[in-house]
Formats: structure tokens, C-alpha cells, sequence
């Protein structure tokens, strides 16, 4: 065997996530429950790029029919890449439904001139490092490209809410944990950490839908 890639394990198929699977269920009992309850988990690979990012600042705080709305104008526009934006006036950018703020995190972006491709064969920490740099851009949003747009096996996003919830349910916690504790969990579900996460979102919509019914 070579050495180990700097990006670790990356998800590319299914069967790259049963692979996943297959080690929490046989390392956690409580993973093998979730499960069963929820079964086969999803891919979820997504783009990667500049396009996938500027996406996800704008659908911050907003709803996701509104982000989708905005999105939609700003792909008729020709508003997704970082030239277009830099040529863009404020007015522009307002008429798609861009806030001052987001007008300015969207200006970041266009002027950091990430080199995306470099960041595919970057350690995750270095991505992550160099994604929250730029303002708009939070420790969420960069997990969740590292997770999603690079397919990293073994990242985890502790400051989700849902992947808080769902561990609390799971695990029978008597509260929450919060980002710290959740990321101290989690280092028990390496080196598949994303899988455990794509497990805890699924398990999650099916416990409310159970609560729901009650």
C-alpha cells in the first residue's frame, strides 16, 4: 500500500457509504439501531466550486423556498461565478434579492480567489482553515462542503442542530450536547465520521416523524 492520501478516505458511491455503514453498525450498537430504523443512507454528493458556495450564503437565514427563489434569479442572471459577481453593481445584486450583508459576503468570495481545485487534494483541516476565512463563511458551511462537495469520509458538523437533537435521542442524553461535546463524540466514529452524520440526519427525521404521529 501507498501512504495514506492527505484527504483521507473520499465518498464517491453507495457503496462507499455501505462501507461506512457497515463499520458504526458493527462498532455501536446504537448506530445499528438507528439503522434499522432509517435504512439505506443517501450519497448526497454535491458540486464543488464557487457556484456551491455562494449557494449556501445565500440560502443563510433564509427560507429554503426563498434561498431557492434567489437562487433561481441569480442563475438567470448569470450571477454564480466570481467574475460576474465582481461586475456586478449593488443594484444588480439587490434586484436577485441579495441583502447588503449577503452583497458583501458574496464580494468576499469573488475576491478570495480560492482555488478550488487545489482544495480537492487539500487536508480537510486546510480546507476548512481556508473556507472560514472568508467572511459569510462559517465552520458549518465548510464542513458541510468538505462533507458533501469533497466527499470527505470523516468529517463531522458538531454545530448542527439536528445532528445535536439526534444524538440526544440516540444516545439517551439528558440534554443536547452542544458543539464541543458532539465533536469529542465523534471522534468515535472515525474514520467514517460523515457517515455517522448522514446516520444521525436520517435517524433524525424519523424520530419527529414519531413524535409527530403521537
Amino acid at each position: 500500500m501507498g501512504p495514506r492520501p492527505v484527504t483521507g478516505r473520499i465518498i464517491e458511491t453507495q457503496d462507499d457509504v455501505a462501507e461506512g455503514v457497515a463499520h458504526l453498525t458493527a462498532l455501536c450498537p446504537r448506530m445499528a439501531h438507528a439503522h434499522a430504523q432509517t435504512g439505506p443512507l443517501p450519497l448526497r454528493r454535491k458540486p464543488d466550486g464557487f457556484a456551491e458556495l455562494l449557494s449556501a450564503i445565500v440560502s443563510q437565514q433564509v427560507s429554503t423556498a426563498s434561498a431557492a427563489a434567489i437562487w433561481g434569479r441569480m442563475k438567470t442572471a448569470g450571477l454564480t461565478g466570481p467574475r460576474k459577481i465582481k461586475w456586478a453593481s449593488d443594484d444588480d445584486l439587490r434586484a436577485v434579492g441579495l441583502s447588503r450583508q449577503k452583497i458583501r459576503y458574496a464580494r468576499a468570495l469573488s475576491d478570495a480567489g480560492i482555488n478550488f481545485t487545489a482544495l480537492r487534494g487539500a487536508p480537510t483541516d486546510e480546507v476548512i482553515a481556508t473556507l472560514t476565512q472568508v467572511p459569510g463563511i462559517g465552520t458549518w458551511t465548510a464542513e458541510i462542503y468538505a462533507m458533501f462537495s469533497l466527499g470527505r469520509a470523516d468529517v463531522f458538523a458538531p454545530g448542527d442542530l439536528a445532528l445535536q437533537e439526534a444524538a440526544r435521542l440516540l444516545y439517551d442524553l439528558p440534554e443536547r450536547p452542544r458543539d464541543r461535546a458532539l465533536r469529542e463524540m465523534a471522534t468515535a466514529w472515525s474514520p467514517w465520521r460523515s457517515v455517522a452524520a448522514r446516520q444521525l440526519w436520517a435517524y433524525y427525521r424519523v424520530a419527529k416523524q414519531r413524535e409527530g404521529i403521537r
